[in-house]
């Protein structure tokens, strides 16, 4: 913690520049946990050991102001089971938050996966962590009292809203929510959004088909509504591949960041475009009216290493992947997808510069936020 007399010059220097800081927020793709990574993790003592998992990757996620993924998995208890029907140990769930993570989507395909006991053991999971998460809610009340979702990230009001387009046909039989892709209910939470004083609106989203590299018309008649109703970023999940990203432009000019999906975070799914996903981080910023903007997005291409000699599946940046055993593929993996963004991407660039290796100590992160960097 930092010291009172700390924290009041990092105010004072702050309060120096007009414009403020900005902030940056990174999203992240499907958190998948398939039978052969609950397998991987388990030790001798029956335990899951999920700790050596995203150790390449949390430097960069803990940078972030905040950091949003897609929980793909329920956290329902034992038996911990892989697709069709997923549940994750809790320690899991733990190594997501200690990775850096601040919020997990909760509306996708498999949140019903352990029906509605399932659901609810998962919020409870996380209310325990007091990790934010949207997307399902115990009942009714419970959502009108959670939705909209405001979150104030460095001095920027942000409003977070999910959805999903299903729940692979099962249903619900408690008074237990999930938000399902509805234009009316995302038009009316949108408009309350905006009136409890979001000067930004994310929403993340369930969509798409699987395993296309490009998005269904579907998605960019969703996308061009969602715009149209005044959303500012825009992230899809499901397809378990990336899609394009576009930085697009409303009614009004202002930028709208619009991802078709960022494909999987860390699976055990084995074809080429599956191995891997990406991660893009959104910087906001103040106009010279004071109005909280976009103002650019980049990514990170991550790749999913498989266990060796007793080890864990590993979440790695692909430039610094160096191993043979899974280097071909890990190549393989990066060429397609960089293949779909060179040709299709609008205006969101790959961040090229080196991937932290360790976190930022917070008077690191406030001389970056602030001067764009700390003076040697």
């Amino acid at each position: 913690m930092l010291s009172p007399f700390f924290n009041i010059i990092l105010f004072t220097l702050g309060s120096l520049f007009a414009d403020g800081p900005g902030a940056d927020i990174v999203f992240a793709g499907d958190a998948m946990q398939h039978q052969a990574q609950i397998d991987a993790a388990r030790r001798d003592d029956g335990m899951h050991d999920y700790s050596q998992c995203f150790s390449a990757v949390e430097a960069y996620i803990d940078a972030a102001d905040y950091a949003v993924v897609n929980l793909e998995t329920t956290i329902a208890g034992k038996p911990y089971t892989g697709y069709p029907c997923f549940s994750a140990p809790d320690s899991y769930l733990d190594a997501l938050v200690d990775a850096g993570f601040d919020m997990m989507l909760t509306a996708n395909n498999h949140t019903l996966d352990k029906r509605d006991k399932g659901l609810l053991r998962t919020i409870d999971c996380l209310d325990d962590r007091r990790v934010d998460h949207i997307g399902t809610y115990r009942n009714q009340q419970e959502r009108d009292s959670v939705v909209p979702f405001v979150k104030v990230i460095n001095g920027f009001r942000v409003a977070f809203l999910n959805y999903t387009y299903g729940t692979n046909g099962i249903k619900l039989t408690t008074p237990a929510k999930v938000d399902y892709i509805d234009r009316t209910l995302m038009r009316g939470d949108i408009s309350a959004a905006r009136s409890a004083g979001a000067e930004l609106i994310a929403v993340c989203i369930h969509w798409g088909n699987e395993y296309e590299l490009l998005p269904a018309s579907s998605q960019r008649a969703l996308a061009d509504f969602l715009i149209d109703e005044g959303v500012d970023i825009i992230i899809g999940s499901h397809p378990h591949v990336i899609q394009p990203m576009e930085m697009r432009y409303n009614a009004q000019g202002r930028k709208v960041l619009l991802v078709y999906s960022l494909g999987n975070f860390i699976s055990n799914m084995k074809t080429r475009d599956t191995r891997g996903g990406a991660m893009v981080k959104v910087s906001l910023k103040r106009d010279a009216d004071g109005r909280a903007v976009v103002d650019k997005a980049d990514y990170r291409l991550v790749f999913t290493v498989p266990p060796s000699d007793g080890g864990n599946f590993r979440l790695v940046p692909v430039e610094k992947y160096y191993d043979a055993t899974w280097k071909s593929q890990c190549k393989a993996f990066e060429a397609s997808a960089e293949n779909i963004f060179i040709h299709h991407n609008v205006d969101v660039l790959r961040d090229t510069t080196s991937f932290p290796d360790k976190k930022m100590s917070p008077i690191d992160r406030f001389f970056l936020k602030t001067f764009g960097g700390l003076q040697k």
